[in-house]
């Protein structure tokens, strides 16, 4: 088994999980891209992270189909033979009223930011309960925190995802396996493209540093959960948010 450690970052073909991807890269680290519809986009973000002189694998899937996330975590051990940490970065935002939210947006909003979760990380934990050894790393988002009006499904997915990873560090701890989440605010990345620039406006000076976050911002913490200075760290939710929620 290579020496070489290895992350594999869902919904990393954009956003957070391309900011994560390039910090991994930097620091030497194997890593594995995931998305599910943008493969080239992907690729491309692929080539340029092996530039630095890194192994880089591409898979496609849908993390809210456990099947495809099997076949997406054995193609990784595969080809990288150890995982050291997970990042479940794969996100879906939908803006809507309560009353217009219909069982099929429910179920796919859900099925995405949290059974998406419940699936990589149980798609993960064999390996990382056979070598007593991984991190696991959540995303949520502050709504998940405090909630959002027009975003019902978004923000019960993400204090979803907050339970579970705090439920679960409590359970792999035993076998020397952390758990964490980080929660962002609001960070200048598609998913927020829709916002129109006046509301974007007002988030930016509703947030006490006076700004949006980058996604460069997220990947720090996530770093950090990840790197030897997060080692004492589980069950955590780390929140970049520029002090819009404390």
């Amino acid at each position: 088994m290579s020496e070489r450690k290895t992350v594999l970052i869902t919904g990393s073909s954009r956003g957070i999980g391309a900011a994560a991807a390039r910090r991994f890269a930097q620091e030497g680290w194997g890593v594995g891209l995931h998305c599910r519809a943008r493969l080239d986009r992907a690729q491309a973000l692929g080539a340029e992270l092996r530039a630095l002189g890194v192994p880089v694998g591409v898979y496609q899937g849908d993390v809210s189909d456990r099947a495809q996330v099997d076949r997406v975590v054995a193609d990784f051990l595969r080809d990288f033979g150890r995982l050291d940490v997970l990042v479940c970065s794969a996100g879906l935002a939908r803006q809507e009223l309560f009353t217009d939210v219909t069982q099929a947006s429910w179920r796919q909003v859900l099925g995405v930011n949290l059974d998406g979760v419940f699936h990589c990380c149980q798609a993960v934990l064999p390996h990382m309960l056979h070598r007593k050894a991984g991190k696991l790393i959540t995303l949520s988002s502050m709504w998940g925190q405090v909630g959002a009006s027009c975003e019902v499904a978004y923000s019960a997915a993400k204090a979803g995802v907050i339970g579970l990873t705090k439920a679960l560090a409590k359970e792999l701890g035993p076998s020397g396996i952390t758990v964490n989440c980080v929660a962002p605010g609001v960070i200048a990345t598609e998913m927020n493209a829709a916002l129109s620039p006046e509301t974007l406006a007002a988030l930016a000076e509703d947030t006490p540093l006076e700004r949006l976050g980058t996604p460069e911002d997220v990947a720090r913490a996530i770093w950090f959960l990840a790197s030897p200075a997060g080692d004492f760290f589980t069950g955590q939710v780390l929140a970049p948010n520029g002090g819009f929620v404390i």
